[in-house]
This record gives C-alpha cells, structure tokens and sequence, in this order.
C-alpha cells in the first residue's frame, strides 16, 4: 500500500529572469514569495508561500517551451508510477528524485516526494 495526492503546481518559465517572473505569478495569484535565502536552489526554482494547507506552487526556469505542469506527491515514488502506468501514463524521464511523467492526452506532470508533509499525511489517497 501507498499514499498520493495532488501536491500542486509548477509554473515552468523559459526565461532569462527568472525574479521577473516570479514576481509577475506572484502578484497575479496573491501569494508572497519565499524569501531567496530559505530557498533550496533559487536559481532555478522560486516558491510562492501559500501556508501550511495550500498547494505547493513554484515558478522554476526552464529550457523548453513555458507551459504549467502539476506534482502528485506520493510516499514511494515507484509505486505511484506503476499505478499510473496501468492507468495509461507513461514514463518519460527521471529526475534526481521524481519521475516525470505524460499522461494519455499529452499533459506532462511529475511525480515527487511529499511536499507538504503535515497534510500529505491527512489528505492523501490511500493505494493498494
């Protein structure tokens, strides 16, 4: 058995500034953004701070095309992929520590480890 659950969404940017862009989505939905010194790698990733039950919403630089993609958290990243898998989705490439992911109908998303972990352990789905 595992867990998962829709963690939230990531807002790839191909940008060369990737502070502009953060501070366009964060003005846009009304979320501040964490301060550069609490970020994990704020050249490539910065998180709006939606508190302790929100989604978890990042603006991360990309190479390809801008486009929005969603994270489902899950506590064994392999597992979620294989019933994902027998659901249609397919493997595309590996990550450091997530898979991503395409759907039937094209939409890339990632599956990754908790992110929220207070609420991943109330609200997530449980899998047999």
């Amino acid at each position: 058995m595992h867990k998962s659950r829709l963690a939230g969404f990531i807002i790839d940017c191909n940008t060369a500034d990737l502070e502009e862009a953060s501070r366009f989505w964060s003005a846009a939905l009304g979320y501040p953004l964490r301060e550069r010194s609490e970020e994990s790698a704020p050249e490539q990733y910065r998180e709006l701070m939606t508190g302790p039950e929100g989604l978890h919403i990042e603006v991360q630089r990309v190479g390809h095309p801008s486009r929005v993609h969603l994270d489902i958290e899950t506590d064994d990243i392999e597992a979620e992929v294989q019933r994902l898998e027998a659901l249609g989705a397919r493997r595309v490439e590996r990550g450091v520590r997530w898979w991503i992911m395409e759907a039937p109908t094209g939409q890339r998303f990632c599956v990754v480890r908790p992110q929220k972990q207070e609420a991943f352990a109330r609200e997530a789905n449980s899998w047999t």
